[in-house]
């Protein structure tokens, strides 16, 4: 079973973040820059929230706001779940489908050490099970 402590490790600990007071415009491009889907939204070195493509589509682009004026504070999530590095994948998948957020912030002691998505979840249990049918298939080939 993989953790997300090993899932971190794979993916390196590339966190982006952005300040409340950003423009959503700021977001979108960083998102855009990295092509990620998200970013954790951080003041005074603590995380405050999360901003999302989906966010954006729901709480700019549908509500006929505007990016460049509109604040990421004014529509980012604040209530957001969390996964420590020794959950499994299986265990921050369940947490994911139940809240219907597709990235995580994962905290250590309190402390923010990176952020994983629905992607990252889906690639790790594709990767083992393609590892486990290469076994059988050697096990069986002897």
């Amino acid at each position: 079973m993989t953790t997300i402590r090993q899932l971190l490790d794979e993916k390196g600990g590339d966190l982006v973040t952005i300040g409340p007071d950003a423009k959503v415009f700021d977001a979108i491009k960083a998102m855009a820059d990295r092509n990620i889907g998200a970013l954790v939204v951080v003041e005074g070195g603590r995380m405050v929230g999360l901003i999302t493509e989906r966010i954006y589509a729901r709480e700019v682009v549908l509500k006929g706001r505007t990016s460049p004026t509109t604040l990421v504070r004014e529509v980012m999530a604040s209530d957001v779940p969390y996964a420590r590095p020794e959950q499994s994948v299986e265990e921050s998948m369940a947490v994911m489908t139940r809240t219907r957020f597709r990235h995580l912030p994962v905290f250590e002691r309190g402390e923010l050490i990176g952020l994983i998505s629905m992607g990252d979840l889906v690639n790790a249990i594709i990767g083992h099970q393609e590892f486990t049918i290469e076994q059988l298939l050697h096990y069986i080939q002897r």
